[in-house]
């Protein structure tokens, strides 16, 4: 009886041991599995069609792919600038979609990391207008700034379509126009088309400044957003300085807008794509960005948000092509834009704007 006791004690000691390794391997794993697929990494961009078309299609994909989350900051350029300068000795923001003006701030301040061409794969693929120098960010959509109108109102009032960034100023759209604020690219881009379109320059900007001090006569306000779509809509607005793809996006939804690029010419807009300078998960951060430039994702680009892809391997063709900057050829027509100086002035020029031209507004 009594080896019997001793023998049951001992096949329940061993059972329960066979339990504990069990639960210690099981919990192992979890460990492991939380290690690789538990990171998340964080995401700060555009708000809008943007924001709608990378939560609904992109962002699940890459997480699925990875086995990661993804967190949506959303904020304009300058928005996402402020954040990182405030975040600079402990960055909480892995990658950054900004337009290029800003990008080139925040590479100016130390903000970015170098891409890792091991990683970033893709950039082998993209076209040259779409590289930095040293590998600080990269362009991953092109667009244009030009001129937008209300198609309907327009044939109403028995208006012929804009077609000169001059044609702003026309007495009869007093009161009639929300503008793109200095603080945003739309507004610089405007600032420099003015200045271009009077004999002026980016070096020359005083012609600019002239031009806008008229032009802001008929402005309800200035938007600061970057985001004029909902004064389309609520009809407080009947023509802008907007930027191609914006334009297009609300044209998908049934509005009577139209999109100019006018006779001056029209500045290309970069949108960029970033690694944080120390970032938390830098790697992961590499590989997102390489998913970007990958040329299912710039097909998604151009075929939902109208961004020109800057993969060169990627083909497109219909109606989309003719919304787009596509192309070499395309691509040549654009307007360059010399960030690198305009950053040097645009503390200058944005403090004169909100003194000048925007005070009123």
């Amino acid at each position: 009886m009594k080896k019997r006791k001793v023998s049951l004690a001992l096949l329940i000691i061993l059972i329960l041991g066979i339990f504990s390794a069990c639960s210690s391997q099981t919990g192992n794993s979890s460990e492991k599995s939380a290690g690789e697929g538990g990171k998340t990494l964080v995401f700060a961009a555009y708000g809008g069609s943007y924001e709608k078309k990378m939560k609904e299609t992109l962002i699940p994909k890459f997480e699925k792919e990875y086995g990661v989350k993804v967190k949506y900051i959303t904020g304009s350029s300058v928005d996402t600038l402020s954040k990182l300068q405030a975040q600079k000795d402990k960055p909480q923001i892995d990658v950054a979609f900004m337009d290029d003006g800003p990008q080139a701030q925040a590479k100016a301040f130390s903000l970015l990391a170098p891409l890792d061409e091991s990683i970033v794969t893709n950039l082998k693929d993209v076209y040259d207008i779409a590289k930095d120098k040293d590998n600080i960010g990269v362009g991953f959509g092109i667009i244009t700034t030009g001129l937008a109108y209300n198609k309907d109102t327009f044939k109403q009032n028995g208006w012929e379509p804009v077609k000169s960034w001059n044609d702003l100023a026309d007495p009869k759209f007093k009161d009639k126009l929300v503008l793109p604020s200095i603080a945003n690219t739309y507004g610089v881009h405007m600032l420099l088309m003015s200045a271009i379109a009077n004999g002026g320059s980016a070096q020359d900007i005083e012609p600019g400044f002239e031009k806008m001090k008229e032009i802001a006569k008929n402005a309800v306000t200035f938007d600061k957003t970057a985001d004029v779509s909902n004064y389309f809509l609520q009809g407080q607005t009947v023509a802008s300085a907007w930027g191609s793809s914006r334009v297009y996006t609300l044209q998908d939804t049934g509005f009577p807008i139209e999109y100019v690029i006018p006779e001056e010419g029209a500045p290309a807009l970069m949108a960029t794509v970033s690694v944080v300078k120390g970032a938390p998960n830098e790697e992961l951060a590499q590989k997102f960005v390489n998913f970007i430039l990958s040329e299912d994702t710039q097909v998604e680009f151009a075929n939902a948000l109208f961004d020109g892809p800057v993969n060169k391997n990627v083909k497109l063709d219909g109606d989309i092509t003719k919304k787009i900057v596509y192309g070499e050829d395309e691509i040549a027509k654009l307007v360059k834009v010399d960030w690198e100086y305009i950053n040097t002035k645009r503390a200058e020029w944005t403090e004169r704007a909100n003194k000048e031209i925007e005070v009123t507004h």
